[in-house]
């Protein structure tokens, strides 16, 4: 679905139709006594509402199961059973409506809820929101793809001993990895975000000071572009 661009002039047929039934000569501002059988809706007419000119904000969720969230395995930092599916609307850079799926923790879920919905709001562009489980947990090709994911039990990329990312916690979100990658060493990840190390903020952007950044701030969210030393500009998350 398209935005609603065309607001305007439906809005205005509306007010030229509703003028016209209301027109009339000298005698037709006496009321009839006498009801007439015309004035009865039709059960036809009850039953077709009237569609809306807005696309609505859609938020399914359910628990996940093994199928789900398969990157999960015995040893991960969070059972299984505190996972969450979720199905939830988007806007598309082609400006129309999406529904895509994310799981998450359901610790955070009325807070990721207003995030996206306020994202939603917004009209903020995102790629694709698809289950990490369809790059079989690849976090380098969901990147690639410019994939907004969030739950992989996966480790944190940084220097050291290997530590879980929060992704492994399903408490982090990363939000169109190409328009907001992770600078690592000064190289972008992904190598498709290079030219977006510019923060100049362009559409599907988590910038500073930006309207769809706050959104998550708001929420509750930390922000990965936070970290001066390697920012991780696509990188949401609530620790416990």
């Amino acid at each position: 679905m398209r935005r609603p661009g065309f607001l305007a002039l439906a809005m205005g047929a509306v007010l030229v139709g509703l003028s016209a039934c209301g027109s009339g000569g000298p005698s037709s501002s006496t009321p009839s006594l006498t009801p007439s059988s015309s004035a009865s809706p039709s059960p036809s007419s009850l039953s077709s509402p009237t569609p809306s000119l807005f696309p609505s904000f859609v938020w399914e969720s359910r628990s996940a199961t093994a199928a789900d969230a398969q990157t999960w395995r015995e040893g991960c930092p969070v059972g299984l059973g505190q996972l969450i599916v979720v199905d939830v609307a988007f806007w598309t850079f082609d400006g129309e409506t999406a529904t895509g799926e994310l799981v998450v923790n359901a610790d955070i879920e009325d807070e990721t809820r207003v995030a996206f919905e306020r994202l939603f709001d917004l009209g903020f562009p995102i790629r694709s929101i698809r289950n990490i489980d369809e790059f079989t947990g690849s976090d380098d090709a969901s990147m690639a793809a410019d994939n907004t994911s969030g739950f992989n039990c996966r480790y944190a990329v940084a220097d050291g001993d290997p530590q879980w990312s929060n992704h492994a916690y399903g408490r982090a979100i990363d939000v169109n990895p190409v328009e907001n990658p992770y600078v690592f060493h000064g190289e972008a990840l992904p190598p498709e975000g290079a030219e977006f190390v510019d923060r100049t903020e362009r559409p599907g952007m988590l910038a500073e000071g930006g309207a769809a950044l706050q959104a998550f701030l708001d929420a509750g969210f930390f922000w990965g572009g936070f970290w001066k030393n390697t920012p991780d500009y696509q990188h949401l998350e609530i620790e416990e």
